[in-house]
């Protein structure tokens, strides 16, 4: 009989370095910000490398701690990462022997899933641990498994970890029950590297979908249709390294569009594909702000005196209104006069971020996934904690405009999807600073 013996530290205390936003409302933002490169293109783009027989480079990469986190996991199983500046990120794949993805890592964010098509797609096999990421619902891998299994994978999920494995990768007819951008690009990432045609159909039309897809064709792949609700790919025996720029986020810009609305400001925002952002500019139009739009920005300001009108929005796939755009919408629409409704037509659990702004003197109510929001005359500062990616955006926006401080916690969720948030937004005149402090927290190794 064998007995497990472990080694136990005394539990050490540690310090830990919390950050915090410190926002000052009340100051138009003024002038121009640039939009970096996609985070949900980037996340699905950088593990697609580990379907190159070669160096990979990936360009307009933005700097936030989803891409740290990536490039941690692929630097982990053994992957040469060699950032070239700040934007540009040159990844070789040829040392990556193993298809298990370190655990730790995975759990920490959502995108850690396209790993599961990437590693099916070069080896045949893969083992991933069930996806974290923000908790905005259920977001089960169904869709993910099913397309797997269409072409010849055997899937099992055994101690939270998904276990896939295919003698021979084949092509086949995929149908989606529900529409799923992570199951489509995961399922484009496997077909690529399957014998014969795989045709996907209810595929996800997203922005990001079609960036993934150029991505691969860059590599030698035969994808066609993307962005369209059916994605035909022929399978090719390899697939060779590129050069790739990422397309500019259109959930940031939305982000920095509703930040010029609700501080009634005028900015004009660069980097953009204008395209991406008809259904956030046709709302913001409705809600009576102006928006001008060129070939790659926009300039979005508010005229003197116009109040906001109230709406009603449902988020759909696209080309509906993002859902990732939902808080951010909703945080105007706190100014709009009259009653404003937001069905969620995504997640399950995207309103948390009610209760915060209500504690800014939001006149919010929540039934589900439907809130009705009635405009107030004016946001007051208060402390507030970002519980999501997007509810911190929220937070911010509305720290803009309200009158007095707002103190914002938990902003690592904001650092997860926006670069450099408080330089761009100081860059537009904002009075908003990073409030770094320590505190004691107690570890234990084993």
């Amino acid at each position: 009989m064998h007995r497990l013996c472990y080694n136990i530290e005394v539990p050490k205390k540690e310090s830990v370095a919390l950050e915090k936003f410190l926002i000052t409302g009340g100051v138009k933002l003024k002038g121009e910000v640039t939009i970096s490169g996609a985070k949900n293109a980037a996340v699905a783009i950088l593990p697609a490398t580990l379907l190159a027989d070669g160096p990979c480079v990936i360009e307009n990469v933005p700097n936030i701690s989803d891409i740290a986190v990536i490039t941690r996991i692929l630097s982990d199983m053994g992957a040469e990462i060699r950032y070239l500046d700040k934007t540009t990120i040159e990844i070789n794949t040829a040392g990556v022997a193993s298809h298990i993805v370190p655990y730790e890592m995975t759990k920490q964010l959502r995108a850690s899933s396209y790993f599961m098509g990437a590693m099916l797609g070069r080896f045949g096999k893969a083992k991933v641990s069930l996806p974290g990421g923000c908790d905005l619902g259920a977001r089960p891998i169904d869709q993910h498994l099913k397309g797997f299994s269409c072409l010849g994978a055997d899937c099992t999920i055994e101690h939270g970890m998904v276990n896939i494995e295919a003698r021979n990768l084949t092509g086949s007819q995929v149908y989606f029950d529900c529409n799923s951008v992570g199951a489509t690009i995961n399922v484009m990432m496997a077909a690529v590297k399957a014998s014969g045609l795989t045709v996907i159909e209810n595929a996800a039309k997203e922005p990001h979908v079609v960036d993934m897809a150029n991505f691969l064709n860059s590599m030698g792949a035969d994808i066609m249709g993307a962005g369209t609700d059916v994605i035909k790919i022929r399978g090719v025996g390899r697939l060779r390294g590129a050069c790739y720029s990422v397309i500019p986020d259109q959930i940031e810009a939305g982000t920095y569009m509703v930040a010029a609305a609700i501080t009634r400001g005028d900015v004009l925002i660069r980097n953009v594909i204008p395209k991406h952002l008809e259904p956030i500019i046709t709302k913001l139009e409705r809600i009576g702000v102006c928006v001008d739009q060129f070939d790659e920005s926009v300039r979005v300001w508010v005229p003197d005196r116009r109040k906001f009108e109230c709406t009603s929005i449902k988020t759909m796939a696209h080309p509906g209104f993002p859902t990732d755009m939902q808080p951010q919408i909703a945080a105007l629409l706190c100014l709009a006069e009259g009653t404003s409704i937001i069905t969620e037509g995504i997640f399950d659990n995207r309103f948390k971020y009610a209760d915060e702004l209500m504690r800014m003197g939001a006149d919010i109510s929540v039934d589900g996934k439907v809130a009705v929001i009635q405009g107030v005359e004016a946001l007051t500062g208060a402390p507030v904690r970002a519980t999501d990616l997007r509810a911190g955006a929220a937070l911010v926006l509305a720290g803009l405009a309200a009158r007095g401080c707002t103190e914002i916690e938990d902003i690592y969720h904001i650092q997860r999807g926006y670069e450099d948030m408080e330089g761009k937004l100081r860059g537009l005149g904002a009075r908003i600073a990073l409030k770094r402090s320590a505190v004691s927290m107690v570890s234990s190794a084993v």
